[in-house]
């Protein structure tokens, strides 16, 4: 189960990190008219906003483009993904896992809608709502709790003490939140990417700067990154991706509610529900010095980074091409291998091995592979 569950919540983030960067946001009602600022001003409140403490309602829209089979509805409310018309001709475990990735495209697909409290660094709730449904993320420095309520199965990872290691990074959570999402579209800023700050808006009851990303980069596939910045506290409300040509959004992800005071701390004090499956696991600190050993040891990395700026790509060694039916009808064939293409996000998987992936055009991914 513990597998299950992990597959059923990282793969959103991941998708989302390697289209890394970006997205114009629909105007709300009520004039705004804040006071003019330029966008490197705009810029500069995004990256120094110092909100620890918040919490939120969040929707967000998404449309890659994904190349699913016809007959199955990943969105919102749809069937049970038990219906549909997946291969029988591959083993048991297999089936399993095709089920795992169609469910992990379900939050890749459609409209979604989610909540987030967040308390300070390592303590966060997210939940991610589905009709009467909800999958629920719970950290705190102690522990993790994975819950999904349609399975009432649960997860709880005991964490290791960390008292006098440094601090590691707030994790992302499945679903990508607003503040996430401009967080990766500022890592992605170079100086091929023009800036502009539009027309103010009203996002969640909050005025705010609107400011665009433009890519410069033929190679790359984002037209545009769009994020609205709270004119106040510089907090991001609202994230939008338009893929590079096309005019309605790839991806979108805004605010509805948001207030900045803490959450009541017993929102991080989670109880499964009666009934519910818990399985328990203790997350050990690895061995520091063995690691650097194995670092050191290593003939390759097991992951570069190909390319600069908004045409780079992250290429990993997998092994072999797996042999499945439910593959042949998500991706093409090309020289080589396989390839997955989205309005945003392309997927290579080559005959030797790797995984190259990115916010980059086919042709620009064949290149970098040698293909």
């Amino acid at each position: 189960m513990a597998r299950s569950t992990w597959h059923r919540w990282l793969p959103a983030g991941a998708v989302v990190a390697l289209i890394a960067g970006t997205v114009t946001i629909t105007s709300q009602a009520g004039a705004v008219d804040l006071p003019d600022k330029s966008p490197q001003d705009v810029l500069a409140m995004l990256a120094e906003n110092d909100v620890t403490a918040f919490s939120g309602t969040f929707e967000t829209s998404t449309d890659l483009g994904l190349p699913l089979p016809s007959d199955i509805d990943l969105g919102p409310g749809s069937a049970d993904l038990e219906d549909a018309d997946l291969p029988t001709a591959a083993p048991e475990e297999d089936g399993a896992q095709a089920q795992e990735a169609l469910s992990a495209l379900a939050l890749l697909s459609g409209d979604n809608t989610g909540r987030v409290f967040v308390a300070g660094p390592g303590t966060m709730r997210l939940q991610h709502l589905d009709g009467l449904d909800e999958r629920n993320l719970v950290l705190t420095p102690q522990d993790a709790w994975f819950y999904d309520s349609q399975t009432n199965e649960a997860l709880h990872v005991l964490l290791p003490d960390t008292s006098g290691l440094p601090e590691p990074p707030a994790p992302d959570g499945p679903l990508p939140t607003p503040q996430d999402l401009a967080e990766m579209a500022v890592e992605a800023l170079e100086p091929s990417t023009g800036l502009t700050v539009g027309q103010d808006e009203s996002v969640a009851g909050r005025d705010a700067y609107t400011l665009t990303l433009t890519p410069r980069a033929q190679e790359t596939l984002v037209g545009s990154v769009t994020i609205a910045v709270d004119g106040e506290n510089g907090f991001p409300l609202a994230v939008t991706v338009t893929a590079r040509g096309q005019s309605e959004p790839a991806l979108h992800a805004a605010y509805t509610e948001i207030d900045f005071s803490a959450p009541d701390a017993a929102l991080f004090d989670f109880t499964p529900p009666a009934g519910a499956a818990v399985e328990e696991e203790v997350l050990e600190l690895p061995d520091l010095a063995a690691l650097e050993e194995e670092h050191d040891a290593a003939t390759a990395p097991e992951g570069q980074v190909l390319g600069e700026g908004w045409a780079s790509v992250l290429e990993t060694q997998v092994g072999g091409l797996p042999d499945d039916p439910l593959l042949d009808q998500l991706t093409d064939p090309v020289p080589g291998g396989r390839v997955l293409s989205t309005s945003l996000l392309t997927v290579l998987l080559t005959d030797d091995g790797r995984v190259l992936a990115g916010a980059v055009t086919p042709e620009h991914l064949l290149a970098l592979a040698g293909r």
